[in-house]
């Protein structure tokens, strides 16, 4: 605990080794700076995401392109920063949690960038927050390795650019307090790893790059370029100097990607395309709607469907018009023994990035060093010998908000297998999520925390609409805490005793059967089961 100028700061996490390399008086003292500047805006955006999302749901506001920022769609002279040094070629970018083992074989694995994963692929105890911070900081330095099975593996000659994705603006760390309040995570993941890293990484020849997660508005990309030029500015870096990409995940930054990138123009790199946070936010927003809203079995959402097609489209569109990368989403398929289930999975891909390729992305997302190859093979044949397709402009692209807002256009059914696939999910996703796991390797597939978001979401927007199941039996909180229960037994039996799944169970039966839908299940676990362990 210190007394540092006006507030009282205090670090109430155990401590570990090595903590104190990170945990600086220096260091939390630039995070209490951060914090003082910038907690009330995250407060008042944060009541403004809740108050729009109860207008949207009684009906009173319909989600649209903004009247009052039209300007900066029909003003064709602005651009966002041309790309850092780094961040020209970003054709293959592989995704990760931060712990070591993950460190060195992301940076090995031939992907152009990593996304040190601080977020959705983290599970937030506290020592995966401050180990995190230590990877990062030791592979920058290139001191860094790990031992399996033997043998000694070490980052290579070539490694991949680092963007780290700090957590949302939505969750906190409760372990760095401030007049007993917790400090955002956001401004923690981000605060401690520029603070340690961002002259070595400029000094280097690279920079300090960020993902940036779940925003809602341009308002909160306007809260993050006032983070970067605080920043910037305490550590007497030039402005410009940070690059952020951001995540178009939620269906209310959708209508405002090019109010994102002006308002972070001058530290603006890409945006890119989700899909699990995106469906996962368009069950929140309407998920009191009624059936125009109600989406199929999760497996039939695929990227292909029309709503989604707009979305990604009008990405690819908003990003070349003003010169930033887009990024395309997600294939989670981890390589299997298996060579059929290999053949088909790979085939999948394959069909995946092509289809981005098409589009025009820039670049897209893999969650498994086995994947890097597949992508960049797909990438090389489009590309040639440039390193990105921003020469592409998209122009044929015409999207309205009927367009992105046409979620009936995804078609399907609801089928039992879907709502039991859901459940099975959630729970094995969350019982690894409690255990401080945050990539967690199910069914063959790397799934994260969004998995278990819709997952859960889905569950709670079916029976809110009484909605039938393909063999006609009506979804109901009956059936479902049935299914809930055989489900259960079923991973029970699989995991044996060390688990926590009557906690994983407590968590589902809050945020999928209640009567209001909760907007994040890892907010309420945080509080109540990770930081409650003292983790």
């Amino acid at each position: 605990m210190a007394d540092t100028l006006n507030y009282r700061l205090e670090v109430a996490g155990p401590v570990g080794e090595r903590f104190d390399e990170i945990l600086t008086p220096a260091a939390l003292e630039f995070v209490a700076k951060l914090d003082n500047a910038f907690a009330g805006t995250r407060r008042e955006l944060l009541d403004a995401r809740r108050r729009r999302r109860e207008r949207i749901t009684s009906g009173h506001e319909q989600l649209g392109f903004l009247p009052e920022t039209r300007w900066i769609r029909s003003d064709p002279s602005w651009q966002v920063a041309p790309p850092a040094p780094g961040l020209e070629d970003r054709r293959v970018e592989i995704t990760g949690p931060t712990d070591r083992k993950m460190t060195v074989n992301a940076l090995n694995s031939g992907a152009r960038v990593w996304l040190a994963d601080f977020e959705d692929a983290t599970s937030p105890t506290w020592r995966n927050v401050v180990d995190g911070q230590l990877n990062l900081f030791d592979a920058i330095r290139r001191d860094i390795d790990f031992t399996d099975n033997g043998k000694r593996y070490v980052i290579g000659e070539d490694p991949a650019t680092i963007v780290a994705r700090p957590r949302g603006w939505h969750l906190v760390e409760k372990h760095i307090r401030i007049d007993g309040r917790p400090v955002s995570a956001s401004l923690v993941d981000f605060g401690l790893y520029f603070f340690h890293n961002a002259r070595r990484l400029v000094a280097k020849g690279a920079g300090p790059y960020f993902y940036l997660p779940k925003l809602e508005s341009h308002l909160e990309a306007r809260l993050w370029n006032d983070v970067f030029r605080f920043a910037q500015r305490e550590i007497g870096l030039p402005q410009g100097t940070i690059r952020a990409t951001v995540l178009i995940e939620t269906i209310s930054a959708a209508f405002e990607m090019e109010e994102i990138l002006y308002e972070l123009r001058e530290h603006a790199a890409g945006l890119n395309a989700g899909r699990w946070d995106y469906i996962f936010s368009i069950i929140k927003t309407f998920g009191y709607a009624g059936a125009d809203f109600v989406l199929p079995d999760r497996a039939q959402v695929t990227m292909t469907v029309p709503f989604m097609r707009a979305y990604t489209e009008l990405l690819v569109r908003t990003c070349h018009k003003r010169g930033a990368h887009a990024i395309g989403g997600m294939s989670a398929f981890i390589p299997s023994r298996d060579p059929d289930v290999n053949a088909i999975a790979l085939a999948k891909v394959r069909e995946d990035k092509e289809r981005e390729a098409a589009d025009g992305f820039d670049g897209s997302w893999v969650a498994h060093p086995g994947l890097v190859p597949v992508c960049r093979k797909v990438f090389d044949s489009v590309l040639g010998g440039w390193p990105n397709q921003l020469g592409r402009l998209r122009e044929d692209v015409v999207v309205t908000e009927v367009d992105l807002l046409d979620v009936a256009s995804a078609g399907g059914e609801v089928t039992a297998g879907g709502v039991r696939a859901n459940i099975n999910v959630a729970l094995r996703y969350v019982d690894s999520w409690l255990r401080g796991t945050g990539a967690a390797a199910i069914a063959d597939l790397m799934e994260d925390a969004a998995t278990a978001e819709i997952a859960r979401c889905q569950v709670w927007q079916w029976i809110r609409n009484g909605t039938k199941l393909a063999d006609g039996t009506a979804l109901t909180d009956d059936v479902v805490r049935a299914w809930l229960d055989e489900e259960l037994a079923t991973v029970r039996a699989e995991l044996g005793t060390d688990n926590r799944l009557a906690d994983a169970r407590e968590i589902f039966v809050d945020t999928a059967l209640g009567e209001k839908l909760p907007g994040f299940f890892t907010t309420g676990g945080y509080a109540r089961y990770l930081t409650g362990s003292g983790r």
